[in-house]
This record gives C-alpha cells, structure tokens and sequence, in this order.
C-alpha cells in the first residue's frame, strides 16, 4: 500500500471576524451553533460498541467505587449529618458530580429507570448536605466551615462548577430541579461573598467559569453570566492566594497575566483547557473579541509547539502541565486523559467562531487518540496518565487516588454526539464521520440526515438525506486527507474548500445521497524539527489514529525495530482488539505489526513505543 511522508505541523490562520479589541456590538462572534447530542444516535460499529459499554460498564465501576470502595459518597453523608470525619482528598466531591453527568447524558439517548433512581438518590444527598446559606462543600464541612474560602487552591468553585455542569445536564435529561436549585443556592452564595466591591477570588483550579455559564443557559439570569466574566478577569492582578497554606504560583495557576493579554499556555494543562473553554463561552455571549484575540494566540502555541502526535498537551509530571516549547518527551509524557478531553471541548468551540476545519482537526485527533486511550476496551479500567512510549510497567487502573480521568471519561464518552453536526444561518456543517441519525432544527428547516461509515477504519461515509431542506451543506475534509472525491447521487463534485470544507450548494431532497471518499494511506509522520526527543524518529498515522508498537506483537528485538525509506506496508482487518484495522510493516527483513495507539495495554503487558527510529537510505 502506499505511504507518504508529512510533517506534523499546522497552519497558523488568523480567525475572521476578530480585528477589533475588547468588546463589539458588530455580529455575533459564534457563527456555528453546535447540534445537541439528544439529537443524534450513534448506530456505527466504533463508537455504538463504546457508548454501549460505557452504560454497562464504565458508569457501573463509577458508581461502585463511589459508594463502595471509596468514602466518596460517605463525605456527603456525612456533612448532612454533621458529624464525621472527611476521607479522600478535597476535591473528591468533583468526581461525584462528574460521575452525575455522565448518568444524565446517558439517559438522554437512553431512558433508564434504575438509573435515574440512582441519580435521584444521590442528589438527595447532596441537598441534604448544602448549608443553610447555600454553600455546599464536604470537606469544609466536615473540617472546619471557618477555613472555607480561604485558600483559593482548595478547589471550592471547581467543585461547585461540577455540580452546576452535573444540575443542569440533569435538568436537560429529566426535567427534574432539585439539584438545579442547589447549584443556583451555591451559585448565589458565591456571588454574596466575592464580585465587585467584595472579596477577590482566583480560582485555583479553573472549571467554575464555564459552568456558569451553563447556569445561565439554563435559567437566563444574567448574574451568573456576569459573575463568570468577572471572575475572569480576576486573573493576572496579584490577587490570587493560597492565605497561610502555602505560596502561590501564578504561572502554574493562569494567573500571571490578565487573560486576554495571554500568549504562550503554561502550568497545569487541564486547569489550562477550562480556563480557555470558560474565556470562549464568555467571549461568545458577551461579543467579546479581545478574549478571541487571546484564544487564537494560546491556539497557535498549544497546537504548533506544545502538542504530541496523539492531540495530548502536559508533558511535565512535576507540574501536570508545560516547560517551554517543544519539550516533548515520550516515555515521561504525562499527557492527562481530562487534558486530552479538555482540548476535545476547547477545539469544539474554537471551530464554533470560525467555521474553520483545522479545530475539529485537533478535536478529532485528541479524541481519537489522547482522549480514547484513556479508558480499556472493556470500559472497566482507566489511563490518568498516557505516555508515548513504556517499558511495559504503565497500566491502566480501575480508579486513582486522584481519580479525575475515570470520571472525565464517564461524562465525556456518552456526549460525543455533541461534535457531529452544526447550524449556522446558511449552512450544515457535518465535522465528524461517525454512522447515525440524526433530526434537529435548521432554522425554518427540520433536518433529518442518515449517515453510514466504516470510520475511523475506512474512508467511506454515505450521507442520506431524509428530509428537504433548503440549507447548504459543508462537510470537514479532514488535514489528513490529501485526495478525495464528492459525488451527489452518484455524480462527481467539483469543488473547491472553504477554511477545510467541501460546500454543497443545492435545494434537498428525500433521498438524495451524499458519498464522501476519503484516502486513507499509511502516513509515515514526522515532528517538527524542533522537538529534539523525535529527531531521527518517525511515527505512523493512518486517518484520524495513530499507530504504535506493542511488545505483544513484536516479540524479539523489539528496540531494534526501525522504518526506511525502503518500508513497506500493508492493512487487514483483524477481530483482535474488538476488531482493528492492523498495519504491518516490512522493513529490514521482517514483519512488524502497528496497532492504533488508544488499544495499547489492553493484553499482556510489553513494551511500547509510537515513535521508531527511522534510518535515511
């Protein structure tokens, strides 16, 4: 099969519409409004297998170690109790709400009973816990209410912002208000205590910002929009703390600079990616283009100089976030799985903006790869950390200490509808190739489309029309792919792209058919130059995933292994790996096999390796 030779590197294009600093009265900065995911069901052999497992499964082992095997769920027990000590960490009250999210956006698509009753009873005991004055916060609780708000590390807003995120996905799934209501009573707890001509507050861990914004969504009061915009401003005046705990970092925090005077991403990576996906909600209610300026310039730092192969960001443990520019080691890379999941959110909005397809390039890629190495194939284990390379001793766990990532995956996996299709005034915009139905509002228009694919294994995605509407269509000719063809019931488009999409301008009607083919070749991937750790390496890539070598399939001289010029290629579809599309490679006299990157550790332990030295004829 044929290969070719890329460089990973993307083109830095300014976003349009973002010239003016500060905020505008001019069009509204969100041009592409995203379709729900309640709108589409997922009916393709990837992703279906996924969601179905992440109901059975991931939610089980969330729920189990949250009630059972942890004091998780004790912690909220007890603070309605008053009485009793706080085990875990802190912020432990987050992987709860995370954990509720993941509930409701399961029973969005799928009415479950049992599971809803579950949820009902949780948030029982959440209510049962909240304060009289709103506040709501085991640790505090059971610790010593006198200490809260006190130190702005402690992860008080990033613990409500969850369970706003949780109330309000809640609320959209059953109509049902009880914890809507409690997050409103913290929400207005909060803004009682700090804003203007109060108290400062820089939250320590970035998350509350964007939540807020949800709130305001879903109740239309203006104060929680407001209260997240000044929060965000908070940063970057000195006014960040840790009291007596400690010293404050303002790098590591975001807080070094006012926001919308931001250049270069730095400290913690996940507290990076709400920071920003908070600064875009904003930006977008609010007209602001100077936030959009500043997006643009991180966007450009992140993906051009500070991004693995897999779309994971964070490649420093000691910080769980950056150095400088280009540090990109493989067997040290941290690359959080909430960081990947992060860069899926914060990419989603950017292409929000812009109707430009490089962001959906950077969401597929992280999704695909950072993001779905995240959890085991059978859905019951979980990567926090996810290195390019292992000597066979780093696997996934059923839960973390720190257990962020396994209920990142809870709430991520069921959403990934989210990130399919959108609706701008003039057009819609189909981003991912991944088989469903779908049926939502178009404006005027009702839009009923069925999409087929063998996605992310073959290049093929059969799209049918099944309602008329008058709207163009503009469908994402992904970065990776060089050579494709369009046709229309059955007859070949000529087209030229727009910022990465192929536009369909014509009136619908039931039954047309759209067929996309995508080439899909072995792509052998070069680094930039720059990263010193991949210089004289390459990697593979074949569309949207990236490849690696296991031990368990390359059982002698595994460190040995290396590609040329000279390699040849080869793809089969095998059933190992719940059915993969395996690479095998020729190369000096013998037969390597790649599989993609997020199946890795799902067999014997063995070592493992994306990159591979490459020797030049």
């Amino acid at each position: 099969m044929k290969h070719s030779i890329s460089l990973l590197i993307l083109s830095c294009v300014a976003l349009m519409g973002c010239q003016d600093i500060g905020t505008s009265d001019k069009q509204p900065l969100k041009k592409i409004q995203a379709v729900d995911f309640s709108h589409v069901k997922i009916t393709d052999n990837f992703w279906a297998p996924r969601l179905k497992s992440h109901a059975t499964t991931t939610l089980a082992v969330c729920i189990d170690q949250i009630e059972n095997q942890t004091g998780r769920m004790r912690n909220f027990e007890n603070a309605a109790k008053g009485e009793g000590e706080h085990s875990g960490i802190f912020f432990d009250d987050s992987d709860v709400y995370k954990a509720l999210e993941g509930i409701a956006y399961a029973l969005k698509n799928n009415p479950n009973p049992e599971l809803e009753k579950k949820a009902d009873e949780w948030i029982d005991k959440f209510a049962a816990a909240q304060q009289p004055d709103g506040y709501i916060n085991t640790f505090y609780t059971l610790t010593g209410l006198e200490k809260r708000w006190h130190n702005m590390d402690k992860h008080e807003m990033y613990c409500a912002g969850h369970m706003i995120e949780a109330a309000v996905a809640y609320y959209q799934a059953t109509g049902k208000r009880k914890l809507l209501d409690v997050s409103i009573r913290m929400a207005n707890h909060m803004m009682d205590t700090f804003g203007p001509g109060k108290r400062n507050w820089v939250p320590g861990h970035e998350e509350i910002e964007l939540a807020l914004v949800k709130l305001y969504g879903a109740t239309k009061d203006e104060r929680y929009l407001g209260f997240a915009n000044w929060l965000l401003e908070e940063r970057g005046h000195g006014y960040g703390s840790k009291g007596d705990e400690g010293t404050w970092n303002p790098v590591y925090y975001q807080d070094d600079a006012p926001v919308r005077e931001m250049t270069d991403i730095a400290g913690h990576a996940v507290r990076a990616m709400y920071l920003y996906c908070g600064m875009a909600d904003v930006a977008a209610l609010k007209n602001d283009t100077g936030y959009i300026d500043a997006l643009d310039r991180l966007w450009d730092d992140v993906v051009l100089r500070n991004m693995y192969v897999t779309g994971g960001i964070g490649s420093s443990h000691h910080n769980e976030g950056f150095t400088e520019d280009y540090d990109l080691p493989n067997h040290d890379a941290y690359c959080e799985t909430c960081a990947s999941v992060g860069m899926v959110y914060w990419n989603w909005r950017m292409n929000q903006f812009s109707g430009d397809s490089k962001y959906v390039d950077v969401l597929e890629r992280s999704m695909y790869n950072g993001a779905l190495a995240g959890v085991s194939l059978v859905g019951d284990r979980f990567f926090y950390v996810n290195p390019l390379a292992s000597d066979g001793d780093h696997h996934r766990k059923a839960w973390y200490g720190t257990a962020c990532c396994p209920s990142q995956v809870s709430r991520f996996l069921p959403s990934i509808g989210n990130y399919i299709y959108g609706v701008s005034t003039d057009a819609v915009w189909v981003n991912l190739y991944i088989g469903n139905t779908a049926e939502f509002d178009a404006g005027k228009n009702t839009v009923k489309l069925e999409q087929e694919t063998n996605y992310p294994w073959d290049g093929t995605v059969r799209l049918t029309v099944q309602s008329s509407f008058n709207k163009d269509l503009r469908l994402r000719i992904p970065g990776w792919c060089k050579t494709y063809t369009l046709t229309v019931n059955g007859e070949k488009q000529t087209l030229n792209l727009e910022q990465g999409y192929a536009v369909l301008n014509r009136a619908w009607k039931v039954g047309d058919q759209i067929t996309l083919s995508l080439d899909m070749p072995v792509e052998v991937v070069a680094a930039d130059p720059h990263v010193k750790e991949d210089i004289g390496k390459r990697a593979i890539q074949r569309g949207p995933l990236v490849y690696c070598i296991e031990a368990a399939d390359n059982k002698t001289d595994f460190n040995m292994i290396r590609l040329s010029p000279d390699t040849k290629f080869q793809t089969d579809f095998v059933s190992d790996l719940n059915g993969i599309v395996e690479i095998k490679a020729f190369s000096d006299n013998r037969e390597v096999a790649f599989i993609p990157y997020y199946s890795w550790d799902n067999r014997e332990a063995g070592e493992m390796k994306v990159w591979l030295d490459y020797i030049e004829n």
